[in-house]
């Protein structure tokens, strides 16, 4: 074989990595296993936002648990994405999106969907939704405000969590646990020598495990964001976009 064959083929200008939202977008008006398995693996990731977005509402906790199982029922058993074609560059815009539409749309309270009724295939752990959401603030954000703010609480527990089980795997949870404080900032006024003494380490090495330990965060970050996306070259933009939310 010539050395010119075996060039891989340059990438067609615009194309872009497959994620998980484009492939879901891929199919179009039409279902199949893969855009079916894709979209239940980012709702079971990203469930949350959205129910705190419904309390926020005004919905009591049974309500706002039964309005969340069915949405996510009938996003399953329909096709909303014909509806929010404005918003199919981002999961977390069409999600919103689709929900504001339920909402005011296709909510019967006298003929709901009761959690358990096992039309849904999405795992939502509803038990868990309520404890999470008395830690949010009690101020006045707007629904939107905090869907917006979970989700990137929701995206950075996600990360971390991820960077942890990588630790773990390599057996190094305890030095994860020492050194992840440099990133969440948990560990103020703690100086890189007294994590060195902690893991018998030397001050220079801690510099060098935490400058890596930040790269690779970035990089699950970026990776997680861009499963998110329908054109991964937007990550920049949605960090950007993401973080602002977190601002004072």
């Amino acid at each position: 074989m010539s050395e010119s064959s075996q060039k891989p083929k340059p990438r067609r200008k615009g194309a872009f990595a497959t994620t998980q939202w484009s492939i879901v977008l891929a199919a179009g008006h039409r279902s199949n296993a893969h855009s079916q398995e894709a979209l239940v693996a980012l709702c079971e990731n990203y469930w949350y936002p959205l129910y705190a977005y419904v309390r926020r509402q005004g919905y009591d906790i049974e309500q706002a648990q039964d309005l969340t199982q069915e949405f996510f029922t009938k996003l399953l058993e329909k096709n909303y994405l014909k509806d929010v074609d404005r918003e199919r560059g981002k999961f977390r815009s069409f999600l919103l999106a689709a929900l504001k539409h339920f909402l005011a749309n296709q909510y019967d309270r006298a003929h709901a969907q009761k959690r358990g009724g096992g039309r849904s295939t999405i795992a939502l752990h509803l038990e868990t939704a309520e404890s999470k959401y008395i830690l949010e603030p009690s101020h006045d954000f707007t629904p939107e405000k905090i869907y917006e703010r979970r989700w990137v609480l929701t995206l950075l527990d996600r990360v971390l969590a991820q960077l942890r089980a990588e630790f773990t795997v390599a057996g190094q949870e305890e030095r994860f646990n020492r050194l992840k404080g440099f990133l969440t900032g948990e560990r103020t006024g703690i100086s890189y020598s007294q994590v060195g003494a902690e893991l018998d380490m030397t001050e220079g090495a801690v510099k060098v495990a935490v400058l890596r330990l930040r790269r690779r965060y970035g990089g699950i970050l970026r990776a997680e964001i861009a499963q998110t996306l329908a054109d991964p070259a937007e990550v920049e933009n949605e960090i950007r976009e993401l973080f602002s939310v977190l601002g004072p």
